[in-house]
């Protein structure tokens, strides 16, 4: 009788039956509506109706615009964070990062709460800095997801390269143009990603900001709402495509810089 022995193959058949159901099988349906109508007849009218409509491009653009601004002054307050966090000598300098992290444990809605409470202190009335005031709320929610990967990356590099740079007579400012800056790429656009894309779609913001303007993600939900299933899931399938091809492309920067670090 022959002894059947144990392949940690098998130790990957959970994973695979989560994949089939909560990822291949949402996507098949995801697509199956993107691209029928209501008779269930194949159809392009869907993908033409969201290029073609003034308002999904409008909100398309709109939040591409709150992302971009979100994430670029996200990046001007994390990056010279990180860097003296990680060049401190300070001993306390592990509790200075979980102070940036600390707001991540409190509740979404209770921080953006107090934010708005502060914000109305401030303007009286939210109505008048809806963008502004969207951007402060997103920048307050994914700030931490900035510092944190290029902390990692600037703290893991090797210091003699700084040394040989100013051995070979780079000055501090070029040492960190040519060496340091180049080798936290990898944080950087692992915190970008990180940033850029969930601004893309946290509606939830908007909304408790008093900002009537609608993104992608509440773009979605409100076709969903109204029942129409298939301009929904194609403009989440759109948003889906935009999301991988960013992937893509800031995996491809992240692989020319073979030194770095670690992302998060």
């Amino acid at each position: 009788m022959q002894k059947r022995t144990f392949s940690r193959k098998y130790l990957g058949i959970p994973y695979a039956l989560f994949l089939v159901c909560f990822v291949a099988a949402p996507l098949i349906v995801l697509f199956y509506y993107a691209f029928t109508n209501g008779e269930g007849a194949f159809t392009f009218r869907n993908l033409t109706g969201f290029f073609t409509d003034p308002n999904t491009l409008g909100t398309l653009f709109y939040s591409f615009g709150i992302a971009l601004v979100t994430t670029v002054f996200c990046l001007l307050l994390a990056y010279p964070t990180a860097y003296i966090l990680a060049y401190s000598r300070l001993k306390a300098k592990s509790v200075i990062l979980m102070i940036f992290i600390m707001p991540m444990w409190i509740n979404f809605s209770l921080r953006i709460t107090a934010l708005k409470e502060i914000l109305t202190w401030l303007e009286g009335n939210l109505a008048y800095h809806p963008f502004l005031n969207t951007v402060l709320g997103m920048s307050y929610d994914f700030l931490p997801f900035m510092i944190l990967p290029i902390y990692t990356t600037i703290s893991r590099l090797d210091g003699a390269l700084l040394e040989a740079a100013r051995d070979l007579g780079a000055g501090e400012r070029g040492a960190f143009l040519r060496v340091t800056l180049p080798l936290s790429l990898p944080g950087i656009m692992s915190g970008v990603a990180m940033v850029f894309l969930p601004a893309m779609t946290n509606y939830v913001v908007l909304d408790m900001l008093y900002n009537s303007t609608y993104i992608m993600g509440s773009l979605i939900g409100s076709y969903f709402a109204a029942y129409d299933w298939h301009g929904g899931s194609m403009i989440a399938l759109i948003l889906l495509g935009i999301i991988c091809l960013f992937t893509l492309l800031t995996d491809g920067a992240q692989e020319e810089n073979t030194r770095g670090g670690t992302l998060l």
